[in-house]
């Protein structure tokens, strides 16, 4: 994979969206001069032994707490320690790598007030595929993700558990086999490491990125499964979309019009269908998954700049010589965009488990009762339109606001807090039932399509078949239905239905990306 440097302030989503996907990342030493001018300034306080928070005094309630001047090293390093204390499982490898780049990304910008050997030595870690035990659970999203980011500062001065090469290694023997040794924190850089919204931010961006693989599939399943039901074509007419003047409607309406062009099913009722109106699983496709898209992109556009932003604290002004304690560290703007990112999630998942239930009812849908040739003798789809069920309902309980909770810590000093942390953490699953969810809706809408033989679909629609019927044949007769949707999965969350129908369909992140950046659906999926 081509690598991607990490120009700090300066990255669009295209960049986190290849790092998440594993590709290597480097940093821009053009930020070394900004880095070295915050260090010194620290230094300069120092010499004038000026109390300054974080620098030589407590932290949180305790900031009233001066620190001598040869305890200032052993501070740093009792910040870390002591707030290293998550649990639960380890977060992913890629959401982990994805937290150090942006936390690069974050102390390059010079305002961070650490030395840049601190610097290269995160970035030598990720070269070399070091990447930190971090237990996904313990921040509520203010002061910054302090205890996921103290794990992930704890390896580096040797303290902890390394990931290398899939195994969980003692940090000091991980960083000595690399040929590094454990780092000397110097006055700042233990708070600079462990403040700030990476963890949160991480995790946001893994379920945009997840999520707009499973929207893209969706579009074409969608598109299918109105095939199937030989639905019209006739509700995505640009004409209306125009009328109501929303950028993501619009979008969807001529994707959906793009995938069904020339299909021979949709020509075969174009005349004497007695049907009038579909119904709106199949009808308001735009309108549903429109809005969708525009929150979606709303959501980027959040993180796009918390990613490109420095917020821990206090914050280095080298120009003026100044450190000023302020309150980056409150995730606010990543809990609202983890939330959104939830609801669009949900009713993606919603609208494809009305089509699945309609397709397998045989009056709504004028196919054999739930997709099998002899119902009764068989029950076809019944049960996974039920497990699509469950993971739908499954995710409106996960989608309740996370932003709207808060509870106060660190004695009241930190009295509100924005929860982002677990607000973002339950993307990743949220898409992973949604995935599931279109590839019960990608098998159905085949086989509902198979009944209409010799008639077909269109060209895009088509391929899409072909792709599921290399790993997925018809469904004749009762067989263990999990493996098919086990491999249905894949291809969504892979990205390749998409990849398959090779029409540009909308992108989350593509308004947001510099010219020349973001995928397009017919290139290689990462």
């Amino acid at each position: 994979m081509t690598p991607v440097v990490i120009r700090p302030g300066a990255m669009g989503l295209a960049d986190w969206r290849a790092i998440y996907f594993g590709a290597p990342a480097a940093l821009d030493p053009a930020c070394r001069p900004a880095v070295e001018a915050g260090a010194a300034t620290i230094d300069a306080i120092l010499a004038r032994n000026e109390p300054v928070y974080g620098i030589n005094t407590g932290f949180g309630r305790l900031a009233s707490v001066r620190i001598d001047a040869r305890d200032l090293a052993q501070l740093q390093t009792n910040l870390v320690l002591s707030h290293a204390s998550g649990v639960g499982e380890p977060l992913p490898v890629p959401i982990v790598r994805l937290m150090m780049a942006l936390k690069i990304a974050s102390l390059g910008q010079g305002a961070s007030g650490v030395r840049f050997s601190t610097l290269a030595r995160l970035q030598q870690c990720l070269e070399r595929g070091l990447v930190p035990i971090v237990p996904a659970q313990g921040s509520v999203g203010a002061s910054g993700d302090l205890a996921p980011l103290a794990h992930l500062s704890a390896a580096l001065i040797g303290h902890g558990e390394i990931m290398v090469e899939g195994a969980r290694v003692p940090a000091a023997e991980a960083l000595a086999s690399a040929g590094l040794k454990p780092l000397e924190l110097a006055p700042k850089e233990g708070l600079a490491l462990l403040n700030g919204t990476q963890a949160s931010t991480a995790l946001a961006l893994a379920g945009l990125f997840e999520t707009e693989r499973v929207f893209q599939a969706a579009l074409v399943t969608g598109a299918l499964a109105t095939d199937a039901a030989k639905g019209s074509d006739g509700p995505f007419d640009p004409r209306i979309h125009r009328l109501r003047r929303h950028q993501g409607q619009s979008e969807v309406a001529e994707a959906l019009r793009a995938l069904m062009a020339g299909s021979a099913i949709r020509a075969s009722h174009l005349v004497n269908d007695e049907r009038v109106q579909d119904p709106y699983c199949l009808r308001c496709q735009p309108q549903v998954m429109g809005a969708c898209l525009d929150l979606l992109r709303q959501a980027a556009a959040t993180l796009e700049t918390e990613a490109n932003g420095v917020s821990d604290n206090p914050l280095v002004f080298a120009n003026e010589g100044d450190v000023v304690s302020g309150g980056n560290f409150h995730a606010e703007p990543v809990a609202f965009a983890a939330d959104m990112i939830a609801m669009a999630l949900c009713e993606i998942g919603s609208l494809s488990e009305r089509r699945i239930a309609m397709l397998v009812d045989p009056t709504l849908s004028g196919l054999p009762a739930f997709l099998t040739p002899r119902p009764g003798l068989n029950s076809g789809f019944m049960i996974p339109q039920v497990t699509a069920a469950a993971l739908v309902s499954e995710n409106k309980q996960r989608a309740y606001p996370a932003s709207v909770d808060s509870i106060p810590t660190s004695a009241n000093q930190e009295d509100h807090v924005s929860m982002a942390a677990h607000g973002a953490r339950r993307l990743l699953p949220m898409a992973e039932n949604t995935a599931n969810v279109i590839a019960i809706e990608l098998l159905a809408a085949a086989q509902g399509c198979d009944f209409h033989a010799p008639l077909t679909s269109s060209e895009a629609l088509e391929r899409v078949r072909a792709l599921l019927r290399n790993r997925v044949p018809h469904l004749e007769d009762d067989r263990l239905l999990a493996p098919d949707i086990a491999a249905a999965a894949e291809l969504v969350r892979g990205g390749r239905l998409a990849e398959a129908a090779a029409l540009p369909l909308p992108l989350i992140a593509r308004p947001l990306s510099r010219p020349g950046e973001g995928r397009l659906p017919t290139e290689p999926v990462p």
